[in-house]
């Protein structure tokens, strides 16, 4: 039996290089595939955790918002 551990982030799964590369594996003892990958140097989901875990922007939380809705209603009427 094969674990998969996957986070989903909106209709896309996360998981380890070593979990995918276990699913390619069994997919392939079944039949051919055809596997396309594109690799970034930084993932996008990477970046998000960063910058939400890694307290840069936690000074925000205290400041007044500088846009408002009625800003919006000016710009496209």
């Amino acid at each position: 039996m094969t674990t998969v551990h996957a986070q989903l982030v909106g209709d896309k799964a996360v998981l380890s290089r070593a979990e995918f590369e276990r699913l390619v594996e069994l997919a392939q003892a079944t039949e051919e595939i055809d596997l396309q990958m594109v690799e970034d140097d930084v993932p996008t989901i990477g970046i998000m955790r960063l910058a939400e875990q890694g307290g840069a922007f936690d000074w925000l939380a205290g400041e007044d918002d500088l846009y408002t809705v009625d800003d919006l209603k000016v710009r496209y009427q």
